[in-house]
């Protein structure tokens, strides 16, 4: 089974290459799309995008519509899933909290994918925490990211966010999400799942996956996420308390746009100055970390 919330439908493409290998191979797949029973827009409005940040990276969940599971046990669930504010969307926390998917996914191997702008790896450890919690077994992870620079993934996904069109801004930047090629290239991973589906063990899998570059960790991107889940959450938790959210929500778009383009660079600079050349050892630790299911 593969169980998602897609909102623009680019998650909706993933899955379906990525579960095109076990169809075809004979396998039963059942597909389940959840939808929230208040949805969310798309393409977004900048008030409510940025109203969603508190409850988001606080962990709250909302109600999902009802959806029904055909089979009481799966030899494999999918759990399709995307980062909002660098913690898992609010739907992908509803479904991680359900009842019916916290009942069927106790010791049923799990595989995660997400279609992240970059930043994925916070939001993964929080589902990492929750399947854990629920008993699973995750076997694998899939991680596909826009590869285009940092501010400039930033610009052409407030583009597509706001303006609902997955094309060129202004004629000069890249097409904005995960690319086409990365997407189809999934079916690959299909491929490697089928195999160790039909084996009935999952040991080396993930390695198997990482090797068809399924996950790729990039230091800069992992240094500015392990800075910034942290500050998000003080954000969040501040905001929750205050009488005139809207208006603190504000200052926390500007706080986004000042530490992307100015206080970043500064801070990856002196980092690469003075701190980056003497922790060889534990960031290719970290990074080995990241790329596995443990």
């Amino acid at each position: 089974m593969a169980i998602y919330y897609s909102q623009s439908g680019q998650l909706t493409e993933i899955i379906d290459n990525l579960t095109a290998p076990l169809i075809e191979s004979g396998d039963s797949v059942e597909k389940v799309r959840v939808r929230p029973k208040t949805d969310y827009p798309f393409p977004w409005t900048g008030t409510r995008f940025f109203a969603v940040m508190p409850d988001c990276v606080l962990g709250v969940p909302g109600e999902l519509e009802p959806f029904q599971l055909k089979e009481n046990k799966y030899d494999l669930i999918i759990l399709g899933y995307q980062a909002w504010f660098l913690s898992p969307s609010i739907p992908s926390n509803s479904i991680l909290s359900h009842p019916a998917f916290r009942d069927i996914v106790k010791n049923t191997p799990v595989v995660t994918i997400t279609g992240a702008r970059n930043m994925w790896i916070s939001a993964m450890e929080r589902v990492k925490k929750s399947l854990h919690e629920s008993n699973a077994k995750l076997v694998g992870n899939i991680a596909l990211v826009d590869n285009h620079a940092n501010p400039i993934s930033f610009v052409t996904i407030f583009h597509w966010m706001f303006s609902g069109k997955k094309d060129r801004y202004l004629n000069i930047f890249p097409k904005p999400g995960v690319a086409d090629d990365d997407i189809d290239h999934t079916k690959v991973f299909g491929s490697i799942l089928e195999q160790y589906l039909h084996k009935g063990e999952w040991d080396g899998m993930q390695a198997a996956l990482v090797e068809q570059k399924a996950v790729r960790i990039k230091y800069n991107l992992m240094f500015i996420e392990s800075k910034a889940r942290r500050i998000f959450a003080l954000w969040a938790r501040f905001i929750v308390k205050r009488k005139k959210r809207t208006a603190w929500l504000v200052v926390f778009k500007y706080y986004l746009l000042i530490a992307l383009f100015i206080a970043a660079p500064i801070i990856l600079t002196v980092d690469a100055i003075f701190f980056k050349p003497f922790l060889s050892g534990r960031i290719k630790r970290q990074k080995q970390y990241y790329l596995g299911v443990n």
